[in-house]
């Protein structure tokens, strides 16, 4: 006789496999994770971004700041540059961002790219480093980046207003190559009113010791004859002063309020900041004037 408080075994019946099951089974056996396609192709994707991929040579060095990819091209046809320890004269050749590239004999290596604008101050030379300067824009941003940054262009000594640094050697040239020619905007301060008919021959054209010149726009500001808006594209060397002296006129203070899309808006006499990746992007695309 069977006694009630023993239990019967329970019958282990047999689930059939779905394809749940089997997606499972992929992946999991006994908590190990096991290889599959997709793991695989996840893991060369890492591998990928961990291991950028070579670059052409004009491209690293332009990307060191010390010149733009054309003038690469220049250093590597001219056999100014070594990979390895041999000189390379191959266009179009491609190396590891780690490779040991030199220029003129000085080793160099890619940057990040850095843009600043300054609202430069009076009494500031536009230079990296100049024995002879007390005080160089780079003082403004000593501690604004570890990369070097060198002024796109110039502004004089007693010139206040946007200055633009960087060390994007491509951006430079397309910024102050004549060929380009980018709009800069100027607020002059004179030492005398000026007469209307010297404001029409500026607008027209004068004839100057390098040659022919002329503004694209000039006006008084708010109604100051000794006040002058000038709107200009040229880039020779202190070509505002020089306009003005030429007939007459001594500038006493000269800010230059935009430079090739660029203001000083919010930004006080002496202070920086960084470019917005908007305002990068629209210079390298060259949509400003």
């Amino acid at each position: 006789m069977e006694n009630p408080e023993e239990k019967k075994p329970r019958r282990r019946t047999e689930r059939k496999t779905t394809a749940k099951d089997n997606k499972k089974e992929k992946y999991t056996t006994k908590g190990k994770f096991k290889k599959s396609p997709d793991k695989e192709k996840y893991k060369k994707k890492i591998e990928k971004i961990e291991k950028p991929e070579p670059i052409r040579l004009n491209k690293f060095i332009a990307a060191s700041g010390i010149c733009s990819r054309r003038d690469a091209d220049e250093l590597i046809k001219k056999g100014k540059v070594k990979l390895e320890g041999k000189v390379v004269t191959e266009m179009g050749l491609k190396v590891d961002l780690s490779a040991n590239v030199l220029v003129n004999n000085k080793i160099i290596t890619p940057e990040k790219k850095v843009y600043i604008l300054i609202n430069k101050p009076k009494d500031y030379i536009s230079t990296v480093d100049d024995p002879h300067a007390e005080r160089t824009v780079i003082d403004l941003i000593r501690n604004a980046t570890k990369e070097r940054v060198y002024p796109v262009g110039r502004l004089d000594r007693n010139t206040t207003g946007v200055l633009l640094l960087t060390n994007d050697g491509d951006l430079t040239k397309k910024l102050t190559h004549p060929s380009f020619n980018k709009k800069k905007i100027y607020h002059i301060s004179l030492n005398k009113a000026v007469v209307r008919a010297d404001l029409d021959r500026i607008a027209e054209g004068i004839e100057l010791d390098d040659g022919f010149i002329k503004a694209d726009a000039i006006n008084f500001v708010d109604g100051n004859k000794k006040e002058i808006g000038i709107e200009m594209h040229s880039g020779r060397n202190r070509i505002v002063r020089r306009i003005f002296e030429y007939l007459g006129y001594r500038v006493v203070k000269l800010d230059r309020v935009y430079f090739a899309g660029l203001t000083k808006k919010s930004v006080p006499r002496g202070k920086w900041r960084f470019l917005e990746e908007k305002e990068i992007s629209m210079l390298k695309m060259g949509a400003f004037e």
